[in-house]
């Protein structure tokens, strides 16, 4: 063996040792419960709706461990539970990119779950989430192997329309032009948590629209936007994206409320009816949202969570 050859070897000995040092034992008392479940959301059947991956007792997790894994997942969320009680629990929301104050499809995942493993036996139950954004309130019920469950997103935050001068940035980053636009229906940003800039769209414009250029985020500031929205009103579809383009978001509820909010004070849709809305054609993955107001005129968005898989992780979560 030569000199080259055996420096080669000591340097991949000290990267397992190093990696291993990383691995947490299946013998450790943190692996004696699962604390990663996959579910689906927004789903009709397992391998539909959302991926969501649902990590628990996360106490002690740092935040670039949760940015990691959430990477890692390569979905457009991940959620992170700690202090969980027979209550609820307070949860963290990542994507690829940053982590979130609020995000929808990964609280009904994350109400699902705490069904599954805090109140098994019960048919429906009342959960509590606490995010950065504030607290949500999520009712879960046993649908057999899946739950159906529901999020109060309160009252819809309506902002500012936006002319259409105004959203010439938006449309070119969109491979949008005037023409694809809904006429008499103006832009508008809405928010149940998160801030969207609702586009109205063609359906032929839903189809052909693609994210081009890296500062679509930096455009959306100017209207104090988080995301775009396009929404083809007339077939109640809608798709939404990470502010590059690189990953088309399948099921997302926190645009749903925003949206149906949308509907309702253009009188497109009747005030007291419930708004079905699709998503996620586009990714190959229908998925289907269903939205409600209530007296109080607080948005209510529902879907059914399917479970999919659950496990341990072996890596460090504190790294």
């Amino acid at each position: 063996m030569n000199t080259s050859t055996r420096r080669e070897l000591r340097v991949r000995e000290r990267r397992a040792n190093g990696a291993q040092r990383q691995v947490v034992s299946r013998n450790s008392p943190l692996m004696s419960q699962p604390d990663l479940f996959h579910v689906d959301v927004f789903a009709t059947a397992p391998l539909t709706g959302n991926g969501l991956a649902v990590f628990l007792k996360t106490e002690r997790w740092s935040t670039l461990a949760m940015q990691r894994l959430t990477q890692e997942m390569r979905q457009f969320e991940s959620i992170f539970l700690s202090a969980i009680s027979p209550a609820g629990a307070k949860a963290r929301v990542f994507t690829v990119e940053e982590e979130l104050p609020f995000a929808g499809h990964p609280v009904l995942g994350a109400a699902a779950v705490l069904h599954r493993i805090q109140a098994p036996a019960e048919e429906s139950r009342f959960w509590e989430l606490q995010l950065p954004h504030g607290k949500i309130g999520v009712s879960t019920r046993k649908l057999g192997v899946s739950h159906l469950c529901e999020m109060n997103q309160g009252r819809a935050v309506v902002g500012s329309t936006v002319s259409l001068a105004g959203l010439q940035p938006i449309l070119n980053r969109l491979s949008l032009e005037d023409a694809d636009l809904i006429g008499g229906i103006d832009a508008q940003v809405i928010s149940t948590g998160l801030p969207y800039l609702i586009v109205p769209v063609s359906r032929q414009a839903l189809a052909n629209a693609k994210i081009i250029g890296a500062d679509l985020e930096v455009q959306l500031q100017a209207f104090a936007a988080k995301f775009v929205l396009l929404l083809a009103v007339e077939d109640r579809e809608m798709r939404t994206w990470d502010n590059l383009g690189r990953v088309e978001d399948v099921a997302t509820g926190s645009a749903a409320g925003p949206a149906a909010a949308y509907l309702w004070n253009l009188g497109l849709a009747g005030s007291a009816d419930s708004i079905e809305l699709a998503q996620g054609r586009y990714a190959g993955r229908p998925s289907k949202i269903t939205v409600v107001r209530d007296q109080q005129q607080r948005i209510l968005v529902s879907g059914e969570v399917w479970p999919v898989s659950h496990g341990f992780l072996e890596v460090d979560r504190t790294a």
